[in-house]
């Protein structure tokens, strides 16, 4: 834990601080899924080993092959680490062959199912349920989805203020309508802010939106509403209101105040 907390104090870290904490989050997954399989190695070792044993005292088989039995299948530790080796090493076929064309065909459907089942088939499933924790540790992890949202929203911020400095024509820090009208003009501009999620059907509306109310748009302006804007419709309504609202708010205030003056004594 004290490394952990070293380890989040340096970004050049992130990457192993995630690994190594969505390994500990998948080592129970992992640990349950290789107790399974080591069962039914077993179970399958203890099986072969006994089918071998009992053609080795026909004593009717070459002392090669005797002797080869021997070596991989003649005890049930021998056996449990050919099983094992036949599992993940994927050279089954060099452990298998001897035993179907020397001992008999039984085994070729024996290992037929277990390569199937076990070799196949439950091991990428094991890989998939591992791969399936490690993805959910990593983005269940706080710290980085708030980085990773941190880096997104600054990305988006510079391409935004790459979109201002391009609009502003005369280079004063502050669009008018007049500029934006004539930005909005170009094919590849709405090209481009479609592609930043921003609404450019209707130019004047855009304008309205990212302006605060005296008609020129700042930069600050313009990226802090653009970062409103972005997502669609219902980020466009949200704004769309508050904007009403503050025009509202303001148009009752400027009433309010001039009732107070026309209320006050000659």
């Amino acid at each position: 834990l004290r490394a952990l907390r070293i380890f989040r104090t340096f970004e050049m870290f992130e990457k192993l601080r995630v690994l190594l904490s969505t390994v500990a989050a998948s080592f129970l997954a992992l640990f349950w899924s290789m107790c399974l399989i080591s069962i039914i190695m077993l179970a399958s070792a203890l099986t072969v080993c006994q089918l071998v044993a009992a053609y080795i005292e026909m004593r009717t088989l070459e002392y090669t092959t005797v002797e080869w039995l021997y070596r991989h299948y003649g005890t049930a530790g021998r056996s449990l680490w050919t099983m094992f080796e036949i599992t993940f090493s994927g050279g089954w076929p060099h452990f298998v062959r001897p035993l179907v064309e020397e001992l008999s065909l039984i085994f070729a459907f024996f290992f037929a199912i277990y390569v199937s089942g076990v070799v196949f088939a439950m091991t990428r499933i094991v890989t998939a349920l591992f791969l399936k924790e490690t993805l959910a540790a990593a983005a269940n992890d706080a710290e980085m989805v708030i980085r990773e949202k941190t880096k997104e929203k600054k990305a988006f911020a510079d391409k935004l203020l790459d979109v201002f400095v391009a609009a502003d024509t005369s280079g004063d820090g502050m669009i008018t309508f007049d500029e934006f009208e004539q930005f909005m003009a170009s094919p590849q501009v709405k090209s481009y802010l479609a592609a930043l999620e921003l609404d450019t059907h209707e130019t004047r509306e855009l304008f309205d939106l990212l302006d605060d109310g005296d008609g020129r748009i700042t930069a600050q302006e313009f990226v802090d509403n653009a970062l409103r804007l972005k997502g669609g419709a219902k980020a466009r309504d949200l704004v769309f209101m508050r904007k009403t609202l503050e025009r509202l708010d303001t148009g009752l205030q400027r009433t309010q105040s001039e009732f107070r003056q026309l209320a006050l004594p000659a």
